[in-house]
This record gives C-alpha cells, sequence and structure tokens, in this order.
C-alpha cells in the first residue's frame, strides 16, 4: 500500500487497532502489568539513544523559529523519560479495574443488577509537541485494556518514533499484540480528519494540543470528543492567608513551569491582603522576569516598588529592584481570559472570595483554580461554587496532573463535563455496562 494513500493508510491504522482492542479487552492483569514494567525497562535502558532522536527534533524546531515554550515542551530530558518510567510502573502497582462490577443491587423480582467496567475499545489520541504524551497514551491504554492510534506532531516526529519503537517491544515481549498502539508514521495532516471520522474504528478521539487543533477537532469529529481548549488557571489569595505561604505557593504555581496548561496565568488578591502580598510577591516575579499586567489598584500597590507605572501595554515600565527588573503593565479586559503559556500573569484585587469566585467562573477555562486560604468556610465555599475540572487549597495549581494525582499518568485534562473531567487517568478511558444476573427469573 502507497503510505501517501491517506484513506487507505488510516482504514488500515483503525482496522489494526479495532482487531488488537479486541485481544486487549480479555488480556489478563498480568500481562498487561508485565508490559508495563517491561516499557519502564526499556525506557531507562535507552536514555541516551532517545536523546539522541530528541535533538534532532530540537534541533529542527528551532530552525523552524518555533517559540521557546514550544521548544521547552519538545525536550526529552532524562528527568522526562524517568518520569514516564516512574509512571508505568505506578500503573503496574495499581489494581486492575478492568472487570471490576460496582453497585450490585437484588431487585424486588430476584434479579441483581450492577454495572461492569470495561474499556472504550480504540482511542485516538492527536498531540503536539510533548513527546513523553506517547508514554503517557500507550502505558493508560495498556492498563486500561484499550488499544490506540497515536498522532503526534511533524515538530516531535523522530522522538515519537523511538518512543513508539519501545512501546511495541514491550508489547511483543509480554505477548500482547503489538497493534494495540500504533504511531501515525507521516506528518500529513490529513491523517487527522480520517481518524476524527471513522467511528466504525475508533470510539474516542482526544486532541492534546493548542486551541486551533481541539477547535477544529471538536468542530469536525464525528467521533467523540475528549478535550480542553486552554489551561487559564488561576490562584486566588484570600484574606485571611498566611502571607508566606501565599508567596511561596504563587511563585511555584507560576513559575515553577511556563508551559504547561496547569501554570496559574491569573492572580487574584483579597484587598484586605493586596498590600502586603504584592509588593512581597511582586519582588519575587521581578527577580524571575515575570511580567505583570495589573488593574488601576494592583498597578497602584505595585508602583511603590518603582518610580514610574505604564498605563498600556506599550508602555511597559522597567525598573532596577535589587538588580533585578520589575515589569509592569496595565491590563486590557483581553487579559483575563489569557493562557500565556510564558513569564507573564495577570493580576487583579478583589473585595473577597465572592467576588474572586465571580470572576473565576466568568473567565477561566474551567481547568484547575485554587484558593490560598485560613478561613475554612472560604474555602468550603470555593470548593463547592468554582466550576471547574481540579479546584484546590492551599497549594499550587501545578499539582494538576495525572501523575501527581496518583493516576499513573494521564491521557490529557478534560474540562468536559461528560464522561471524564480533569485528568483523565485509567477510569476515563473506560466504559460501565449493566450486567444483570438472575436465576431462572421471568418478568410478569
Amino acid at each position: 500500500m502507497n503510505p501517501l494513500d491517506i484513506p487507505a493508510y488510516s482504514q488500515t491504522l483503525g482496522l489494526k487497532a479495532k482487531q488488537a482492542s479486541a485481544l486487549m479487552a480479555r488480556a489478563q492483569t498480568a500481562t498487561k502489568n508485565r508490559a508495563l514494567r517491561k516499557l519502564a525497562e526499556l525506557l531507562r535502558a535507552n536514555v541516551d539513544a532517545l536523546q539522541l532522536d530528541n535533538a534532532k527534533d530540537i534541533e529542527r524546531a528551532i530552525a523552524a523559529g518555533l517559540a521557546a515554550p514550544m521548544v521547552d515542551r519538545l525536550k526529552l530530558s532524562p528527568e522526562v523519560i524517568e518520569t514516564c518510567a516512574l509512571g508505568c510502573e505506578q500503573l503496574a502497582s495499581m489494581a486492575d479495574v478492568i472487570g471490576e462490577i460496582i453497585g450490585m443491587k437484588q431487585q424486588p423480582s430476584g434479579i441483581r443488577v450492577g454495572q461492569m467496567r470495561v474499556p472504550i475499545g480504540v482511542f485516538g489520541m492527536i498531540f503536539e509537541s510533548r513527546p513523553n504524551v506517547t508514554i503517557e497514551a500507550a502505558s493508560l491504554s495498556i492498563k486500561s485494556g484499550n488499544a490506540c492510534i497515536l498522532r503526534g506532531g511533524s515538530e516531535a516526529i523522530e522522538s515519537n518514533k523511538a518512543l513508539a519503537k519501545l512501546v511495541q517491544q514491550a508489547l511483543l515481549e509480554s505477548g500482547l499484540p503489538v497493534d494495540a498502539v500504533q504511531l501515525v508514521q507521516i506528518t500529513d495532516r490529513a491523517v487527522v480528519g480520517q481518524l476524527i471520522t471513522m467511528p466504525q474504528y475508533v470510539d474516542v478521539i482526544i486532541p492534546r494540543g493548542g486551541k486551533g487543533l481541539i477547535e477544529r477537532v471538536s468542530r469536525d469529529a464525528k467521533v467523540p470528543v475528549i478535550k480542553h481548549l486552554d489551561g487559564n488557571c488561576h490562584t486566588y489569595v484570600d484574606d485571611p492567608c498566611d502571607i508566606e505561604m501565599a508567596v511561596k505557593v504563587a511563585d511555584n504555581a507560576k513559575t515553577n513551569k511556563y508551559s504547561p496548561c496547569n501554570a496559574t496565568e491569573s492572580l487574584l488578591v483579597a484587598r484586605g491582603v493586596a498590600a502586603e502580598f504584592l509588593l512581597r510577591i511582586g519582588q519575587v516575579y521581578a527577580a524571575k522576569g515575570v511580567e505583570l499586567r495589573c488593574d488601576p489598584e494592583a498597578l497602584a500597590i505595585l508602583k511603590e516598588l518603582q518610580p514610574l507605572a505604564p498605563v498600556n501595554k506599550s508602555q511597559v515600565a522597567i525598573h532596577s529592584i535589587a538588580t533585578q527588573e520589575l515589569k509592569l503593565v496595565a491590563a486590557q479586559d483581553s487579559d483575563w481570559f489569557e493562557e500565556y503559556l510564558a513569564p507573564i500573569i495577570s493580576i487583579k484585587v478583589v473585595a473577597d472570595v465572592h467576588e474572586a469566585i465571580a470572576h473565576i467562573n466568568r473567565y477561566s477555562s474551567h481547568h484547575t483554580d485554587a484558593i490560598l486560604t485560613r478561613d475554612h468556610m472560604h474555602a468550603q465555599a470555593f470548593l463547592r461554587e468554582v466550576d471547574s475540572a481540579s479546584v484546590m487549597v492551599n497549594t499550587s495549581t501545578r499539582f494538576a496532573d495525572g501523575f501527581e494525582y496518583g493516576l499513573g499518568a494521564e491521557i490529557g485534562i478534560s474540562t468536559d463535563k461528560f464522561h471524564a473531567r480533569g485528568p483523565v487517568g485509567i477510569e476515563g478511558l473506560t466504559s460501565l455496562k449493566y450486567v444483570v444476573l438472575g436465576d431462572g427469573e421471568v418478568r410478569t
């Protein structure tokens, strides 16, 4: 078959995945766990080789002028590879939910009715930049007894091919079908159009990447989609709060890493603690070169750290503070919606927790939002009323991650409300079917 015949190529992928999914659905737990541990072993044994392939992608991305945050997402460092290996091992050590029966109840007729957890079947994963997603998706697919078709971005093609080869080696050596995890080997975007319109083969599509990709998939798919469009995450500093803790957490939530979707993009601060907190966090952000896009009240407080405050984005005021630069910008309304994925954060002073909740529910992308507080009632109100996939108290939004949640790995973050929400792990790749047990009962 000519691989440039996109429809035929895609149909072959789909057919192989469908056939493999039937074998995966009945695979023994021990066999799946053996494949996961073998994959972890292969990852650790091939760190140097993987980095050589990854270097080709990074070199090509830099030459193509790819933005720095995107290049950062491409990196397959030894630490990233080790995290992937640990994720495989964590999944292998977890209980197998496939075949689990829940909610079994005796009915007046004599029958017993419950629900059994089963694999979804075949999922298609369309992702950009991060090659470690290949391992996360493959490992979750193996553990959940599914088959998957992975289509990574062209910018990471060499890295993805190298990782997928290890996955298929682990499957083969463990006695599982090699076609249970297939990587699209060509970079033609037409394959995406085929995958999302093949319900006869693909049971769900998971896009993971830029807003443009996810909007296109959501618009054109004839297959159910698990998605989130962006990660406009908020950290709200409440009154009362532990200022020391708030500074530490707000720093981590923004600057631990700028490119992930769980980095805080907007900082809300209660008026009662605004002066003290903002002057502290302003110096921390200044030391790291973070640009602060502020509402008038926050701007008035932070300009105490510099002699002149700007009036708009074109007038970024820069002043030396302990040899560092503070960058202040007057926020526009669009800033409250923005996912920067860069050393930029929007800052707004609010009256109280209720105004913070209202702001978050209006402007957030319903991904992850956190409150830093010493008031239990404020924390409870925030947890109940903020309409997001993950809602946190006194910790960093950077924890919104399948690995950190103990899921072993994640297939992505869902901001949808049906089927799966938040980090999607094993259970998010399963379905429930009713099972009915009887002893000759008939309906009258």
